[in-house]
């Protein structure tokens, strides 16, 4: 893996800073996540270790704060279509959780947010620019 170029590290800066809670305002938890799935939340935690699925803590520093999946990345009983690929592919450009959700939540100008193209199974431009910040 080549090393982040410096246009890059400032980018992701601002998505780690980014509030969360803010931006996705459903979250559920390994057990929520889950019971949609029709897993254990041993495994749900795989997935996300496996980059099948991303979490993060929404709000830092809050009591009983723990790690959580946005509400929007299930659908119809499954991660969304294409979400394990593009989350592969933006930890190959060495994102974090954290950064990959902020980044699939903010409008890109795709029009919309990723998050929102890939529910609609246009998926094709977020994979593209994905791809191209992964280099």
């Amino acid at each position: 893996m080549p090393d982040q170029t410096p246009e890059q590290a400032p980018d992701q800066r601002r998505l780690a800073d980014h509030d969360l809670a803010a931006l996705v305002t459903e979250w559920l938890d390994w057990a929520q996540v889950g019971k949609l799935l029709g897993v254990t939340p041993a495994q749900v935690r795989t997935m996300v270790r496996e980059h099948e699925l991303a979490a993060a803590v929404p709000n830092p520093g809050q009591k009983g704060a723990g790690q959580r999946v946005p509400a929007l990345f299930i659908q119809d009983g499954f991660p969304v279509k294409g979400l394990p690929g593009l989350l592969t592919m933006l930890h190959d450009g060495r994102f974090d959780d954290r950064e990959c959700i902020a980044w699939l939540f903010l409008d890109q100008g795709l029009p919309g947010r990723p998050i929102d193209a890939l529910r609609e199974n246009r998926g094709s431009e977020v994979k593209r620019r994905a791809q191209a910040m992964a280099l």
